[in-house]
């Protein structure tokens, strides 16, 4: 097996080290990462000026690693186009500090990859860790829930079309309760502008992450499975145009026609 990795918080966070751990232990492992933090910027992709991608030895002389002066996209684009000679079997994105849920999936670099590997038709992976900080973290815990789900999502045949946005809970396996297959919570709006003011009274507004504060949560969905314990896992379609919405949209332009 042939896995590509990238990330959204650059290719020295630890995270991304804790990610290529784990799947030394399935098949070959190439890295292609941001040159630095690159968190929030979802999709976005660099038209105009030249990309570099710099050799860097950071996990060891057995995985072929690059730092690219561009995006969580930039990075898979760069990787399938020109640094891999072959097309990987997956395209996994982590581990990112933090979990991404809810409408976190039209954001996060973390999650974009993975949905630019499936337009390439290779089945992409974000993965999450339900964490706000990285200090003192204890990812064995991390490596340990994530490495027991890849067996399972590795013995069976992912469809190329989709991506998956994987969070772990911040928990001991033994405290885990297991894998929920959840539909996203878009419902809550995580992030909220304050307005703040300088010395001299100019106003500014700063974006507020309200996760550590008291949420209503939608029941069977990511936000509330994630907090109670569980692994969630949310499959998601990429480019689909849905049938039953063009037809209503082609009954609005009959003159046209």
């Amino acid at each position: 097996m042939k896995i590509l990795v990238t990330n959204d918080d650059g290719i020295f966070s630890p995270g991304v080290a804790a990610l290529v751990e784990v799947l030394q232990h399935f098949g070959e492992t190439v890295v292609v990462c941001p040159d630095h933090k690159r968190s929030g910027i979802s999709h976005s992709v660099t038209l105009r000026q030249p990309l570099k991608a710099t050799v860097v030895k950071v996990f060891g002389e057995n995985v072929k690693s690059w730092a690219v002066n561009g995006t969580p996209a930039d990075c898979i684009r760069l990787g399938l186009d020109v640094l891999m000679d072959k097309k990987p079997d997956v395209v996994i994105s982590g581990m990112n500090v933090g979990a991404t849920i809810g409408r976190d999936i039209y954001y996060s670099g973390t999650m974009a990859a993975a949905a630019e590997a499936s337009l390439y038709q290779v089945p992409g992976m974000s993965v999450s860790i339900d964490r706000l900080s990285a200090e003192d973290m204890k990812f064995q815990w991390s490596k340990s829930l994530l490495y027991g789900l890849l067996e399972t999502l590795f013995s069976v045949r992912l469809p190329k079309h989709v991506f998956y946005n994987i969070n772990l809970p911040y928990l001991q396996k033994q405290d885990c309760k297991g894998i929920f297959p959840v539909a996203p919570d878009s419902s809550v709006s995580r992030y909220k502008y304050v307005e703040l003011n300088d010395p001299d009274g100019c106003v500014y507004y700063w974006v507020k992450d309200r996760l550590s504060q008291p949420v209503m949560y939608q029941d069977g969905l990511d936000f509330a499975k994630l907090k109670e314990g569980y692994i969630t896992i949310s499959p998601i379609e990429g480019m689909v145009t849905q049938r039953k919405q063009l037809k209503r949209v082609e009954q609005w332009f009959p003159p046209f026609n």
